[in-house]
């Protein structure tokens, strides 16, 4: 039976260091989902014979179906524990996201990057809620930044893998998502069984919302962050197109600043946390994203576009961990699975729309045209977050004590 959300629970299982490595390695699957084939969309485009705006549906299709089946995927976290959720995600992330080898068929590779979407939610989901679940305060912290760095790692390797293997065929990338095959057996193996926390736990999605309200705004700038971070996905390797730059390991390595910025300052996430809090975070990632989209926008020269795909990363590397742990700690335990469930809907509800908004805006003006029109978005949200400063969340350790009265 669940505990009410009041009462202490007990301390979560120390960890073994095989893991936190598990836990590390598949947080960087949830990153290459789209990044491992960005590179080559540009000759997929050409080989399928669909437009900029098709061809950036392959990137980001499997964010359509992630965002519809996390809900669900959250409560069968909540209800039935993080092991078998998590790792039968990780195969099914394997297989249909490696579909992509045997593909021929527009339509057919549509489909099968759906289907991978689905095990990207569970991967999502389960290795945040297990971050949350095994590790608590300053600990919590650091692991989250040692995430954020393994996110961004993954964000350097594997679409520089991809990029290489781009220059066999387009087909060749799909070949990294096989990854999860392995990564899901490793899972069964040393993931500890935790009790499923929310098996009595009564209430939806609309109850928790209606407890806890600051989770929209949260979820809110998690939509925006993933617009961001797709927007320059797809339209970024486009630009470099247009200033000449069109070898796919070339374009890999240029766009993969984006994951160096990230490494850089996950490293030091705990200690920005601790100084500057969650508020001033979101501000601080939101002047990066400006600046880097106006980069883009005015700059036609490729190191002034690597600049900015680095300032964007910087921005993104502080943004990840702290939006997880505020949405996590923000919840109740039981329902964290819930919780991180409408995070994976905004995020990769972001990731398949932003080809959709931007791009008629782009095809109607020009690439720098766009990044200009999100460099003003992102405007408009710092002054929003300066304005209303978000209602972050307090851990137990940070909550003072109640004062015992007189008897």
């Amino acid at each position: 039976m669940a505990l009410p959300d009041s009462a202490p629970r007990p301390a979560p299982p120390t960890p073994h260091r095989s893991m936190l490595l598990v836990l590390l390695l598949a947080s960087t699957l949830t990153l290459m989902a789209g990044a491992v084939i960005a590179p080559v969309v540009g000759v997929i485009r050409d080989d399928l014979g669909v437009s900029g705006t098709g061809a950036g549906l392959i990137l980001t299709a499997h964010g359509l179906s992630l965002a519809l089946v996390s809900p669900l995927v959250g409560r069968a976290v909540d209800r039935f524990g993080l092991r078998a959720p998590l790792a039968g995600g990780l195969l099914l992330y394997g297989v249909a996201g490696g579909a992509g080898l045997v593909t021929d068929s527009y339509a057919a590779l549509i489909i099968s990057r759906f289907v991978f979407g689905v095990g990207a939610a569970a991967v999502f989901i389960g290795t945040t809620v297990a971050l949350l679940a095994l590790y608590q305060g300053e600990e919590r912290d650091r692991v989250a930044g040692w995430r954020s760095t393994a996110l961004s790692l993954g964000g350097i390797v594997w679409p520089l893998i991809g990029g290489a293997l781009g220059g066999i065929s387009w087909h060749a990338p799909f070949a990294v998502y096989l990854l999860g095959v392995p990564v899901g057996l490793l899972t069964l193996l040393v993931m500890p069984r935790l009790p499923a926390e929310g098996r009595a736990k009564a209430g939806g999605i609309v109850d928790l919302l209606r407890r806890h309200p600051n989770l929209l705004a949260f979820y809110a700038f998690s939509f925006f962050a993933s617009f961001l971070l797709y927007v320059l996905a797809v339209f970024l390797p486009q630009r470099l197109t247009e200033v000449d730059v069109e070898e796919p390991f070339l374009i890999a390595l240029i766009t993969v600043s984006t994951s160096v910025g990230g490494t850089l300052i996950g490293l030091f996430y705990a200690k920005m946390k601790a100084r500057l809090g969650y508020a001033n975070l979101l501000r601080t990632a939101t002047v990066a994203w400006t600046l880097a989209f106006l980069l883009i926008g005015l700059s036609g020269q490729w190191v002034f576009l690597t600049l900015a795909a680095l300032v964007f990363g910087l921005g993104s590397g502080v943004v990840v961990p702290a939006l997880a742990m505020m949405i996590g700690e923000t919840a109740p335990a039981a329902r964290r699975g819930q919780a991180m469930s409408l995070s994976g809907t905004a995020n990769f509800t972001g990731q398949f729309v932003a080809p959709l908004v931007l791009g008629p805006v782009i095809g109607a003006t020009t690439i720098g045209t766009g990044f200009l029109v999100g460099a003003g978005l992102s405007a408009l949200v710092l002054l929003l977050l300066l304005a209303f400063p978000p209602a972050v969340p307090k851990r137990p350790e940070e909550v003072p004590a109640p004062v015992a009265s007189p008897s």
